[in-house]
């Protein structure tokens, strides 16, 4: 139990509570699979009607029209929430609802059940996978219209059916490897104050003493016999009471990125953090709002016509490729969709280099250099990386709801108590952090100075998009 916990002892029926609720999940798993398929179906429905139904016009409403109401689902409560699900109860949106997880297990159930090899398990899909959807969805303004909802999200659900079928058996090879939001749930979850807590003395006893006990299929495959951190864990509740060892508990929120996280640093992590959510998630939720876009968009426009290549101003390409909706007055050319990528790109490397940089400086000031360090003060920005996603997603909450009436007149301040509140937190870690190495409280407070620039760079990012401009 870590030091927090132990100091700050919680109720003895919050422990009776997640230890019946423990018991409920491993008891209740067919229930479980009943309702994924609920939700399987809802998830179908939302994401194929609408591309059957004409584009709503402006007298059109959320509760009026499906096609608002399923991009209002999707973007506006499920994905933000889902986010923030993950702080609060870890990955129990993969393991108890998530239609994608639920399809890949039953695919492989019944598929050819082959050995993922190198290509499937290579290290970095976790951040490839998410800029390349994050990217490709702003290219085709997955947000704001269904037929690119049913080529990004269903081929995403395509992708882990297909997958399921060719890899495992009843594994989620889709979920562990490929997931485009897999390593931003993993890190996410790590801040959780509940998990699956293994109990190593009485799994040592138990299989010293050879008792009986019952197969468990972790689908996600985690070893769950070593497991120390919350972020393969998909909280389904099958390993729970496994050779009497296995629990739902309380823990700090702290716990796994002071205590853990620096004993297997992982590069694809920090550039998750720093490249991937403080870098290309912010210039994703950027470009259409900045004037600096409009500006380079502008002076490149200027030049074309200087040299006489005006038709690359309105050359277009299918909606599917860019956003081409010429009757809603909705149309990307190909200098716009090169202006968005280099302007996400541009943001990216700025962001993560300046960020890489405090990184860089921070380790140096607790002692010689480290790249495991490097790796574990990287892991203090994921509260700030995780709240400038989550509120980037509720924009578009605010935006649909002021547009159907409602005023909403606590949303400023609430955004800037979160990005309060998730600075403080990042620096609360980064100190933890610091201090595990030993070095002096000198060196140590240089350490935090360094990442406190770091955390006000992302600030900047995400007060450049809801004040200055």
């Amino acid at each position: 139990m870590s030091d927090m916990a132990q100091a700050h002892p919680a109720p003895l029926w919050i422990d009776r509570a997640l230890k019946r609720t423990g018991d409920w999940l491993s008891a209740h798993q067919r229930a479980i699979q009943r309702v994924q398929w609920y939700v399987v179906a809802i998830y179908f429905v939302l994401i194929a009607v609408p591309v059957l139904l004409p584009l709503p016009d402006n007298a059109a409403h959320i509760w009026s029209n499906l096609t608002l109401f399923a991009q209002f689902v999707f973007w506006g409560l499920w994905w933000p929430l889902v986010l923030a699900s993950m702080v609060l109860v870890g990955r129990a949106w993969c393991g108890l609802l998530c239609p994608e997880g639920a399809l890949a297990e039953f695919a492989s159930r019944h598929g050819r059940g082959a050995p993922a090899g190198r290509f499937v398990t290579w290290r970095y899909w976790p951040f490839v996978a998410f800029v390349l959807l994050t990217v490709y969805g702003q290219m085709v303004s997955v947000y704001q219209y269904p037929g690119p909802v049913l080529v990004v999200l269903g081929g995403s659900t395509l992708g882990a059916i297909a997958v399921g079928w060719l890899y495992g058996r009843s594994k989620r090879v889709w979920c562990r490897y490929l997931c485009p939001v897999s390593g931003v749930f993993a890190l996410l979850t790590k801040l959780a104050p509940i998990h699956f807590r293994v109990d190593r003395e009485a799994y040592d006893a138990s299989r010293e003493r050879h008792d009986p006990i019952v197969p468990v299929n972790c689908a996600p495959m985690v070893p769950i016999s070593v497991m120390e951190g919350s972020h393969g864990c998909h909280m389904c509740g099958r390993c729970n009471n496994f050779r009497g060892a296995i629990s739902l508990a309380r823990r700090s929120p702290n716990d796994e990125i002071v205590n853990v996280a620096g004993d297997a640093p992982k590069p694809v992590e920090t550039l998750l953090i720093v490249f991937g959510l403080m870098g290309v998630a912010a210039g994703a939720f950027h470009w259409s709002a900045s004037p600096w876009f409009i500006d380079i968009k502008q002076s490149l426009a200027e030049w074309l016509v200087d040299r006489g290549l005006v038709f690359l101003l309105d050359a277009r390409m299918p909606w599917w490729i860019l956003t081409n909706y010429p009757d809603r007055n909705d149309v990307l050319t190909l200098l716009d969709g090169t202006v968005l990528l280099g302007y996400i790109g541009a943001t990216a490397l700025i962001i993560g280099v300046l960020v890489t940089g405090c990184l860089a400086l921070a380790t140096r000031m607790t002692g010689f250099w480290s790249w495991p360090r490097f790796h574990h003060l990287a892991q203090s920005l994921i509260p700030l990386a995780g709240c400038g996603v989550v509120l980037g997603l509720s924009a578009l909450t605010v935006t649909m709801l002021r547009a159907d009436g409602f005023a909403l007149p606590f949303v400023d301040p609430a955004r800037i108590a979160l990005l309060a509140g998730a600075s403080l937190w990042s620096l609360w870690l980064a100190g933890r952090i610091a201090a595990r190495y030993g070095t002096s409280l000198a060196a140590n407070t240089l350490a935090v100075a360094c990442i406190a620039i770091a955390v006000g760079i992302g600030d900047l990012s995400w007060a450049l998009l809801f004040w200055i401009w």
